[in-house]
C-alpha cells in the first residue's frame, strides 16, 4: 500500500535536503544529459518509475531523483515488497539513482554510489560500465590521471549502449595526457559511430594538428568542414571547425589557403562574426584592403556589443586609409568615436546595474529558463543590457557551470518556498479532515457496534450449522434435519412418551397405539428424506456462506473507512512540524549559498565589463588619434587638389605657345657702335633648355605648389621636375575612385 500524503512531503523535503548538501560540498562541472535507462527495452510494469523516466529525459533530473528516492523508500517500508509492481524495476531504478545524480553534477554521492557498485559483488560488466562512470566524473572534474585510473579497472567486456562512449572518453584522457598518438588510434577506431558522428573526427584532427601530422589533421578538420546540416547543433560544429582551420592557416601565413575556410562558416551561425572578421584580415594581410572591406562592412553593420563588431569599427577605416580614401577613413572613424562613447556609458552603465543586483534578478526569472538556449535568451530580457556583453563569458564551461550553480540552488530555494505552502495546505486539509470526521465518528462507532453483535451472532449460528452437517456426514441423524412443525411435533410425542412412561394407567390403549403411530409417520418421513434433505441443508448452508463473505466484506470495508478517516488527520503533526524546521534551515543556507555564488557571479561579471570597456577605451584613444591623422591627411589631399586644379586652369587660360618675334617693348636699345643689335641680329632664336630660376614654380614641403602662388604671365608654363607631383596626381585619380 502506497502512502501519497506523508511520503508527498517527506520524501521529497529529505532529497532535497540530500541534493544541497552535495552541490554545495561537491565541485561541479559541466556533463552531457543521460538517463541511466535510456537504453532499457524493458516493459514498463511501474507507472511510478515510468514517470520518474519521462522527468529523466526530459532533463528534469531534480524531479527524477526525488521520484526515484521516494519509491525506492516506500518499497522498503513494504511488509511484501515482491508484491508492488516496483520490484520488476528495482534493479534498474537504483543503478539510475547514481546515473541521475551524475546527471544533476552531485559527483561526490554519483562516485561514492559507483564505487560501492565496483567493490560488490556484480557482473563484470556492470563493474565494466560503473567503472567508466567514474572515469567520466573524474574526467569533467578535470582529473584525467584519475580519469585514467579508472578506465584502467575496466577488464573484458564492456556494455555495449556504452562501449563507443568508453572508447571516445579514454581517447580524450590521452590527449588530455598528451599521448596524441594513442588518441589518433582510438579515434580512428571509431570513425563510423552514429552517435558520436561529427565529434570523433574534430577530435581526431586536433589530436593529429598536436602530434606533428599537420597535413592529415587539415584533411581531417576540411572534410568535416565541408559538411553541411539542418541541425544547428550539427551545423555549429561544422562552422567552428572551419574557424579553426582559417584562423590556424593564416597564423602560419597560408593566407590563400585560409580564406576559403572563413567563406564556408554560416553567415547566421554563433562564428560568424569571428569568420566575417578573419576572412577580411586575410586579405589585408595580402595587401588587398579593396577586398578586405567587403567582409568587414558585412560584419559592421552587425550587433555592436560584439567584440569581433567593435574591432572592424577600427578595421574598416583603417583599410580606407591604406587605399587612401582619407575623408571616408575620417567619418568612419567619427561613427566608430560616437559608438564606443555609447558603449562605453552603456557598460559603465550594466556594471552599476551587476553591483545593484539586477543581473542576478535576471538569471533568477522564469521566462530565461523556459527556453533551451536559456543564456541566448537572456539577451532578450528587459532591464538586463549587460547579459548582451557577457554571452562569450557566460558560453565558456567555467562560467556556465557557476551558472547553473546558482540556477540550482534557486531552483531548490523557490521548492522549497512552494513546500512551506504546501506543508500549511496540508494543515488547513488535516484540520477540515478532524471538523468533519469528529462529529460523525461516536454515532458511526454506535452503528458498528451494534452491526458487530449482529454479524457475531450470524456467524456463530452459520458454524452451528456447518459442524452439525459436518457430523451427519459421520453419523445419521435425521431430527437435524426436521422442519419447524416437524420439530414441533417431535417435541410434543417426546413428551407424550414421558406422560405415558410415567402414568400408563392413564392412556387408553387406542391412545398408545396412536402415538406410535405418529412417531412412526414422523421417523419414517425424516428416514426417507434424509439424503434430500440433507443435500438442500448443504445448498443453504453454501448460500449462507456467500451471504456471511458479504457481511464480512462489508464490515472490513468499514473498518478501514473508519481506520483511513482516523489517520487521515492524526499523525501528522510532528512529520510536518519536522519537515517544516528542516526546510527552513535549508532555506537559511540557500540563501547563504546564493550569496556567495552571487558574488563571485557579479564579480566575474564585473571584471569581464571592466575588461571590455578598458578594451573600448584603449579603441577609442586610437580612433581619436587615427581620425585626426585622416583629417590632416584628407586636408593635405584636398590642398593637393586645389593646387592641381588652379594648374589646370592656367594651363587651360595660357595655351604654351612661343611668339614669332619681340614686342617693340622688348627690343634692345640700339649702342653707340651697333654691336649689340647685329649679334642679336646675327644669332637664331632658341628655347632655353631649363627654365630659369626666377621662373620655376616654387615647391612647398611635401612637394605641392602653395595655395595662391602662380607661374609668371606671358611665359610658357613649365612644371618642376618633382616626383611628389606626379604622386598627388595618383592619389587624387585613387580618391576619385
Amino acid at each position: 500500500m502506497r502512502i501519497p500524503l506523508l511520503s508527498a512531503f517527506s520524501g521529497a523535503a529529505g532529497a532535497g535536503l540530500r541534493v544541497l548538501s552535495f552541490i554545495t560540498l561537491c565541485s561541479l562541472s559541466l556533463l552531457p544529459s543521460v538517463a541511466g535507462a535510456d537504453d532499457d527495452k524493458e516493459e514498463l510494469r511501474d507507472l511510478f518509475f515510468g514517470a520518474a523516466m519521462y522527468y529523466a529525459h526530459q532533463e528534469n533530473y531534480f524531479d527524477a531523483i526525488v521520484a526515484l528516492d521516494n519509491e525506492l523508500a516506500q518499497y522498503h517500508r513494504l511488509d511484501e515488497p515482491e508484491l508492488d509492481p516496483f520490484s520488476n524495476h528495482l534493479g534498474q531504478a537504483e543503478f539510475s539513482v547514481g546515473d541521475l545524480e551524475l546527471s544533476y553534477r552531485m559527483h561526490r554521492e554519483a562516485g561514492r554510489a559507483i564505487e560501492a557498485v565496483l567493490k560488490g559483488n556484480v557482473s563484470q560488466e556492470v563493474r565494466n560500465e560503473a567503472a567508466y562512470r567514474l572515469a567520466k566524473i573524474h574526467y569533467h572534474k578535470q582529473q584525467p590521471l584519475n580519469a585514467l585510473h579508472a578506465l584502467e579497472m575496466i577488464e573484458g567486456r564492456v556494455p555495449l549502449r556504452v562501449r563507443a562512449d568508453e572508447q571516445f572518453l579514454r581517447a580524450r584522457v590521452f590527449m588530455e595526457l598528451g599521448r596524441l598518438e594513442e588518441a589518433v588510434e582510438l579515434l580512428k577506431d571509431l570513425k563510423g559511430e552514429e552517435s558520436l558522428e561529427g565529434f570523433v573526427e574534430f577530435n581526431l584532427g586536433i589530436a593529429q594538428l598536436k602530434s606533428g601530422e599537420e597535413a592529415r589533421g587539415v584533411l581531417e578538420l576540411t572534410a568535416l568542414g565541408k559538411r553541411h546540416s539542418g541541425d544547428p547543433a550539427d551545423q555549429a560544429l561544422y562552422d567552428k571547425t572551419n574557424l579553426l582551420l582559417g584562423s590556424h592557416l593564416m597564423e602560419a601565413g597560408e593566407l590563400q589557403l585560409a580564406r576559403p575556410y572563413f567563406d564556408r562558416v554560416n553567415l547566421e551561425g554563433p562564428f560568424s562574426n569571428r569568420a566575417l572578421l578573419g576572412a577580411g584580415w586575410v586579405e589585408a594581410r595580402a595587401g588587398r584592403f579593396d577586398r578586405a572591406l567587403v567582409p568587414w562592412r558585412i560584419l559592421q553593420n552587425r550587433k555592436g556589443t560584439n567584440e569581433s563588431v567593435q574591432e572592424v569599427m577600427l578595421a574598416v577605416p583603417y583599410a580606407y586609409g591604406k587605399l587612401d580614401v582619407h575623408s571616408t577613413a575620417a567619418i568612419h572613424y567619427g561613427r566608430a568615436l560616437d559608438a564606443f562613447g555609447r558603449e562605453i556609458d552603456t557598460l559603465t552603465a550594466s556594471i552599476n546595474s551587476i553591483r545593484q543586483g539586477k543581473f542576478l534578478e535576471a538569471l533568477r526569472r522564469k521566462e530565461a529558463t523556459q527556453v533551451q538556449n536559456w543564456v541566448v535568451a537572456l539577451r532578450n530580457l528587459p532591464e538586463a543590457p549587460e547579459t548582451h556583453y557577457l554571452l562569450d563569458l557566460m558560453a565558456s564551461n567555467d562560467y556556465q557551470e557557476f551558472l547553473r550553480n546558482y540556477r540550482d540552488l534557486n531552483d531548490l530555494y523557490e521548492r522549497n518556498k512552494e513546500w512551506l505552502k504546501s506543508l500549511t495546505a496540508f494543515e488547513d486539509i488535516i484540520s477540515a479532515r478532524r471538523a468533519y470526521y469528529e462529529p460523525l465518528l461516536p454515532q458511526l462507532d454506535e452503528q458498528f457496534r451494534t452491526l458487530d453483535a449482529r454479524i457475531k451472532l450470524r456467524m456463530e449460528q452459520r458454524d452451528q450449522f456447518s459442524s452439525r452437517i459436518e457430523q451427519m456426514l459421520v453419523s445419521r441423524r435425521p431430527e437435524y434435519l426436521a422442519t419447524a412443525e416437524e420439530q414441533e411435533a417431535r417435541l410434543q410425542l417426546l413428551q407424550l412418551h414421558k406422560q405415558i412412561a410415567r402414568n400408563p394407567k392413564g392412556f387408553t390403549e387406542q391412545s398408545r397405539s396412536r402415538v406410535e403411530r405418529l412417531q412412526g409417520i414422523l421417523d419414517l418421513r425424516l428416514s426417507t428424506e434424509y439424503h434430500q434433505r440433507l443435500t438442500e441443508a448443504y445448498k443453504h448452508l453454501q448460500a449462507l456462506n456467500a451471504e456471511i463473505e458479504k457481511l464480512q466484506t462489508v464490515y472490513r470495508s468499514y473498518v478501514r473507512s473508519r481506520q483511513a478517516a482516523t489517520h487521515s488527520y492524526t499523525g501528522y503533526n510532528k512529520d510536518i512540524q519536522r519537515s517544516r524546521a528542516q526546510i527552513r534551515s535549508a532555506q537559511q543556507r540557500l540563501e547563504m549559498l546564493m550569496a556567495r555564488q552571487g558574488s563571485m557571479l557579479e564579480a566575474l561579471a564585473v571584471e569581464e565589463l571592466e575588461r571590455r570597456r578598458s578594451q573600448l577605451e584603449s579603441y577609442q584613444i586610437k580612433a581619436r588619434f587615427a581620425l585626426a591623422d585622416s583629417y590632416d591627411r584628407a586636408n593635405e589631399l584636398q590642398e593637393q587638389r586645389e593646387d592641381q586644379r588652379k594648374i589646370e586652369q592656367h594651363r587651360e587660360a595660357q595655351p604654351e605657345t612661343l611668339p614669332e618675334q619681340n614686342p617693340p617693348e622688348l627690343e634692345a636699345p640700339e649702342s653707340e657702335n651697333g654691336l649689340q643689335e647685329q649679334s642679336l641680329e646675327a644669332q637664331p632664336e632658341t628655347l632655353p633648355e631649363s627654365n630659369p630660376v626666377e621662373l620655376k614654380v616654387p615647391e612647398s614641403e611635401n612637394g605641392p605648389l602653395e595655395q595662391g602662388e602662380q607661374p609668371q604671365t606671358g611665359q610658357p608654363e613649365i612644371l618642376p621636375e618633382n616626383k611628389s607631383t606626379e604622386r598627388q596626381v595618383s592619389e587624387t585619380e585613387g580618391d576619385k575612385a
